[in-house]
């Protein structure tokens, strides 16, 4: 049985880059402040780039990584507690030019747990309420709390990438990527009214997007970009979807899937990268002048959006049970292991042993 008051954490630390776990009594909270006992705790391509990758966190280590939480608020101001919630990935201020102008999201004032602060590989977290998203009661007659937690990002980013498209239906939407993240922004195209188009070098992952509402899918492993230009014009033309303007989401996170996603520009289109990766591509910008394009950028998702996402999950429109694995947060280091190997064709959740 955890301790009454103790929280359980998993630090990376600087010397061996593994997890070890630690005990420590709960922290103190100021105002505006809550403890969330967690549910689950996503785990992202994010911390394995932070812990094998070379990206750097904003807080030294030691330090709790996770940042897809979902949990029950525990102690804190009197109207949060007992709620269910997921903690957005990226807490903004509220209070910048930024926030006030409706792109809270990129914040530079934000907080991001397992970055800035001690994150959701853990049995407690303790977070800013200001922007929690509480879970309606219809979520959770469909889905465990812990399954929610992939809506803190695996859902949200490419909801928010959806959006600032400017998708509109009859659109031609091709998704470069149906893994952990692509998945979701595969069928939020489809809700949205979009002809869409999956393309990937797993069969796997293309057959559950085309169980899930993709309209055609493409295996474009070994394919030149060449080829790969000709199959999409061809299945755009079978579809009978728009042949310009087309709405490109880059989503694997590899310097292939960019350098693809750039060459498939075309007029009017816009692409948006969503994946990450530190390697480097070379592109000719003026593609986008000669195609009257643009390329654009998101990070995480406005706590704003939390809800409409939320909404679409609870209604059953949007389906996520079936692209989630769980495992013990004891499992950590395995499972960080595995994703770093591409192990596994499910998003992995950690769900805490102590809770």
């Amino acid at each position: 049985m955890m301790e009454e008051r103790a929280v359980y954490q998993w630090q990376m630390t600087e010397t061996d880059k593994d997890f070890n776990l630690i005990k420590s009594n709960m922290p103190e909270l100021k105002s505006g402040e809550v403890i969330v006992k967690i549910a689950g705790c996503g785990v992202c391509h994010t911390d394995v780039s932070f812990w094998h990758h070379g990206v750097q966190t904003k807080h030294a280590l030691p330090l709790t990584l996770g940042h897809e939480i979902s949990g029950i608020v525990v102690s804190g101001e009197k109207e949060w507690i007992g709620k269910a919630v997921i903690i957005p990935a990226v807490l903004p201020c509220g209070e910048c030019d930024l926030c006030k102008n409706g792109r809270s999201n990129i914040c530079r004032n934000q907080l991001m747990p397992g970055n800035d602060f001690d994150g959701g590989f853990a049995s407690h977290i303790k977070v800013p309420s200001r922007f929690l998203c509480p879970v309606p009661d219809q979520a959770l007659t469909k889905y465990s709390l812990y399954q929610l937690s992939v809506i803190a990002d695996a859902v949200s980013t490419p909801y928010q990438a959806i959006k600032k498209s400017e998708l509109r239906s009859g659109d031609f939407a091709i998704v470069i990527g149906v893994g952990g993240v692509g998945i979701y922004a595969s069928q939020i195209a489809k809700i949205s009214g979009a002809k869409v188009l999956a393309l990937d070098i797993n069969d796997d992952k293309l057959a559950l997007a085309k169980e899930h509402g993709a309209d055609a899918v493409l295996n474009i492993k070994g394919m030149e970009i060449k080829l790969i230009k000709e199959n999409v014009k061809r299945i755009c033309k079978e579809l009978k979807a728009p042949s310009l303007a087309w709405k490109i989401f880059e989503m694997s996170g590899t310097k292939a899937g960019q350098d693809l996603g750039f060459n498939l520009i075309t007029f009017a289109s816009t692409l948006s990268i969503v994946g990450f990766t530190m390697e480097k591509t070379e592109v000719r910008l003026s593609n986008l002048m000669a195609f009257d394009a643009k390329l654009i950028g998101t990070w995480g998702c406005k706590p704003e959006l939390y809800p409409e996402v939320l909404e679409l999950v609870s209604s059953g429109k949007l389906k996520i049970e079936n692209f989630i694995e769980s495992f013990p947060m004891s499992k950590i280091n395995e499972v960080i292991h595995g994703a770093k190997n591409h192990k596994y064709s499910k998003r992995p959740v950690m769900i805490p042993d102590f809770n």
